[in-house]
């Protein structure tokens, strides 16, 4: 019986991705004006951008434990293989909600082929990783190969991103007032990254101009075997300058493909407008 792979919505893939791969996907919660929406099924991203952009300030809360048990239990008693593969633990209780549905599913029924993996990733660095997950599941690999492939490649994954206002990490507990506050009317844009799940800055920048070609500038430095990549751009409504940055790309490294997404409605609740994300691998592809 071939293997599933489950995802979450923080994967930022498309309906393209998930039917083209059959990937069964659960939703995390957005909160605006007073209602809860699925992300990635019931609201947009560009709805949610747009709020923010009025001033409004969206919540998110994780999958809750009642999908999982129920999407689990499914599979448990068809003794169907199922790899659910989590957004970063260090953003989300999703994992650790997965994690304890798996636990409490194999208490009734011990031999089930349940698997859940925290990929410490984010956005399409984390879709990427499902992505080659469900490539090998649907060429027939097994079990033990799909998660050894998904554990190789969201350990070696790259997040290279850009907020265009710091206002909106910090509404969501990403930086502190101070640093939102000064960064803002300095106009300092920072480059930051995803360390063991985390987002940790790297480095600040004066104004827009130099920003992307410095990021292209840290690709080179930290990633390589570009030709034989999929290299992941996802954006918070931005998608000018998404291409743009895939344009150099192609140009400087000519990789095997670049996908672009926009950020979906539970990240981009948190990063805002005007994200630009770059995702790559800092070894050889597999």
């Amino acid at each position: 019986m071939s293997v599933k792979i489950l995802a979450d919505s923080a994967s930022d893939l498309s309906t393209k991705h998930y039917n083209e791969f059959d990937i069964e996907m659960v939703s995390l919660t957005v909160h605006l004006d007073e209602k809860e929406y699925e992300d990635g099924k019931t609201i947009s991203p560009k709805s949610v951008y747009d709020a923010m952009r009025e001033g409004k300030s969206p919540k998110t809360s994780q999958v809750s434990p009642q999908t999982f048990k129920t999407i689990f239990t499914s599979y448990a008693e068809a003794n169907q293989p199922l790899i659910y593969i989590a957004f970063s633990s260090e953003l989300s209780g999703t994992y650790q909600t997965g994690k304890m549905m798996e636990q409490e599913v194999k208490e009734k029924y011990p031999d089930a082929p349940i698997h859940v993996i925290d990929t410490k990733c984010a956005s399409i660095g984390y879709g990427l990783v499902v992505l080659r997950a469900a490539q090998l599941a649907k060429s027939g690999a097994g079990v033990d190969e799909i998660i050894e492939m998904a554990t190789y490649h969201a350990k070696h994954m790259e997040h290279i991103f850009t907020v265009d206002d710091l206002e909106y990490l910090y509404r969501g507990g990403r930086v502190s007032k101070t640093a939102a506050f000064v960064g803002s009317l300095l106009k300092i844009k920072p480059i930051l990254h995803v360390d063991d799940g985390k987002l940790v800055p790297l480095e600040k920048i004066r104004g827009s101009k130099k920003l992307l070609g410095r990021i292209v500038e840290i690709m080179e430095e930290r990633g390589t075997d570009f030709k034989n990549q999929v290299i992941g751009i996802s954006h918070g409504d931005d998608i000018e300058r998404a291409e743009k940055l895939a344009e150099v790309i192609k140009e400087k490294f000519n990789p095997k493909e670049i996908v672009i997404e926009m950020v979906g409605s539970a990240i981009g609740a948190h990063a805002g407008p005007g994200t630009i994300a770059l995702f790559f691998l800092n070894d050889e592809y597999k």
